[in-house]
């Protein structure tokens, strides 16, 4: 990504997962670093997320700057809000924001990955990691049951 795109990436993943309480916002983990990293693979799934990041990053610029005369980074959280709430839910977004919805939804399915496997995602999620067991009983009869097992 060239600095501009990054910026926007930035934002972006800042406003998907924002900060709460003591946990940082997808933005300041460095998610876009890692979006970046995952567009720049040469497999051909990362490849084809590449055409529909840097094409989404060029879209959300144009449209902010079509709506509010700012490039993405520099509009306010209300503004990011209205341009987002129009391409978040791909079924419901009107015909001109078909792209801008494809890209969101691209976009945020790697801002999650990224933000949920740092420590501060896991963390989030109440992830601890593994965990010694002094015993391991086995499923509960009733799965067992359930599964036709017993």
């Amino acid at each position: 990504m060239t600095d501009a795109q990054r910026r926007t990436a930035a934002a972006l993943c800042g406003l998907i997962i924002p900060a709460e309480g003591s946990v940082p916002s997808a933005a300041d983990l460095m998610v876009h670093d890692f979006i970046d990293e995952w567009i720049s693979s040469p497999y051909p799934d990362q490849q084809a997320d590449r055409a529909t990041v840097l094409a989404g990053l060029a879209w959300i610029d144009t449209e902010s700057r079509r709506r509010f005369g700012a490039d993405f980074a520099d509009l306010t959280p209300a503004q990011m809000a209205a341009i987002a709430d129009d391409v978040c839910h791909a079924p419901d977004a009107k015909p001109e924001h078909v792209e801008g919805a494809r890209f969101f939804a691209k976009f945020r399915d790697l801002t999650a990955s990224g933000f949920f496997t740092t420590p501060e995602g896991m963390y989030d999620l109440g992830y601890r990691g593994n965990t010694p067991l002094a015993e391991f009983k086995g499923p509960p009869r009733e799965v067992l049951e359930k599964l036709g097992l017993v």
